[in-house]
């Protein structure tokens, strides 16, 4: 593997971060309604704030942590979010990912994913902690940045072959520049119009409005909201620029252990990695490092239900939290004393006493009824059903509180469709609605209940015994 394949696999891949995405277009998942953990710029956790709600001292600890990791003080460590389930342990972590931004790479992973990849465990949880390493690659471009004066495109009679000139000025100069097709283009889909002020990288040609000029800004007598104006450009309209790209170490993996390593990341088909290509791309971005061409940003690894992995994955995970390159580990566990996964031993949370050791716990507790409540209010607002009376409100906390706080926030879609299917006027959600989905969906406690009082009517172990026992092959003469 040359350097130049791994520089060059660098700047094709431009500027990706591994982030975990809560909502695709207008879909409502469980944690779509959580904007960031909540605090002010103390660390001091809001009461209700930016979606989340109680978990105070678990809310505050993740700031510091977040805090720790926007100043790149905190690396190679393991955080454990213990508590009983529906306390906001993944919430937390979203609020986490959404407070540390785009720059700083989170990956979020399900222990149980790992039995399920075709590669071995070890191999998909080195590929996960490489996801959560960044890369910030610092390098020079040319670009072209001015106020645009005039825009002439030329079209040929067959309307094959379009050309252009493009007139740019600072407030220093005004350059004329001859434009191909692909120029046409590129500005055409940005609607580049007099009076914009532009950036073009030369490199790759790409094209960014970066506003309208404040002398145009009495061009037209209205203008849209979403208008920016900006001052015109001083200077050279050509210049040399630093610009950062920032990358995960897997993606630089991918790209250098294949002809086609670029076009595996679209795919998703990367298979298992070389160690010597993961050393060699080790040792190149330590020689950047020294150069003070790039830098490392240490990002999050989330492992949710993480007593789900097996002796050999936390055998694995003591080692690589030692490595040098190694992003911050944050797991979650709702198990109290169980059996470690793959051992006959019992352990606190399912984990190993010596990773137990490394950990810092952070614990979360139940909701309160009020907390309960606000939590449920900013569900129905962020899966916009119709207005919710306060008596269905408090019959619906009184639900959270009786069985869980998942159930109670799956019946806000239930009893909305219940009560848009009614008719009901006003249109509003009522205690009738929820009552009747109360009833048509069972939780799991009535479910239990359900089958311990039918149990003679529902197939067991013992059942499938005698079916085995009293088997008598059937003879053909």
């Amino acid at each position: 593997m040359a350097s130049v394949s791994v520089a060059a696999g660098l700047a094709g891949s431009g500027s990706t971060t591994t982030k975990s995405t809560t909502t695709l277009g207008t879909l409502v998942t469980a944690h779509s309604h959580i904007r960031g953990l909540g605090l002010d710029e103390h660390l001091e956790p809001r009461a209700s704030a930016q979606g989340m709600v109680g978990q105070l001292k678990a809310r505050k600890a993740a700031g510091v942590v977040v805090r720790m990791l926007q100043e790149n003080r905190i690396a190679g460590r393991a955080i454990l979010m213990a508590g009983p389930p529906s306390t906001g342990k993944t919430a937390i972590a979203i609020g986490i990912s959404q407070a540390l931004g785009e720059e700083t790479p989170f990956t979020m992973l399900s222990a149980s994913e790992l039995f399920s990849l075709e590669m071995s465990k070890t191999e998909a949880l080195t590929q996960a902690l490489r996801k959560s390493i960044g890369v910030r690659i610092r390098e020079e471009v040319e670009v072209i940045e001015g106020e645009v004066v005039e825009i002439q495109i030329d079209r040929s009679m067959t309307g094959g072959t379009v050309l252009g000139k493009l007139t740019i000025k600072t407030t220093d100069m005004e350059t004329v520049y001859d434009l191909g097709s692909k120029m046409v283009d590129a500005l055409s889909k940005e609607r580049v119009i007099a009076g914009d002020v532009i950036h073009i990288d030369k490199a790759s040609g790409k094209v960014s409005k970066l506003g309208r000029s404040f002398a145009r800004s009495r061009d037209y007598d209205a203008m849209g909201t979403e208008t920016r104006f900006v001052q015109t450009p001083e200077g050279e309209i050509q210049r040399r620029k630093d610009v950062a790209h920032t990358v995960s170490l897997h993606e630089i993996d991918v790209i250098n252990s294949r002809s086609q390593g670029f076009l595996a990341l679209f795919s998703g088909d990367t298979g298992e990695i070389k160690a010597e290509v993961r050393d060699q791309i080790n040792v190149k971005v330590g020689e950047w490092r020294e150069e003070g061409k790039a830098d490392i940003c240490p990002g999050v690894l989330f492992i949710d239900e993480v007593h789900m992995l097996d002796a050999e994955c936390f055998s694995f995970l003591n080692r690589a939290l030692e490595d040098e390159l190694s992003p911050l580990v944050i797991m979650a566990s709702n198990r109290g004393i169980s059996k470690i996964r793959g051992t006959s031993y019992k352990s606190p949370h399912g984990l190993p006493a010596d990773l137990l050791d490394r950990m810092l716990i952070v614990s979360t507790t139940p909701y309160t009824a009020q907390e309960c409540r606000q939590i449920l209010e900013i569900r129905t607002r962020e899966e916009d059903v119709l207005e919710i009376s306060a008596e269905a409100l408090d019959l619906l906390t009184k639900v959270a509180q009786e069985t869980s706080l998942r159930y109670a926030m799956s019946s806000i879609a239930t009893a909305d469709l219940i009560a848009r299917k009614r008719k009901a006027q006003p249109k509003q959600i009522t205690i009738a609605d929820v009552q009747r989905s109360y009833a048509l969906f069972l939780d799991a406690k009535r479910s239990v209940a359900s089958v311990q009082a039918a149990r003679n009517e529902y197939l067991d172990e013992q059942d499938y015994s005698v079916l085995e026992a009293q088997h008598v092959p059937m003879e053909v003469s």
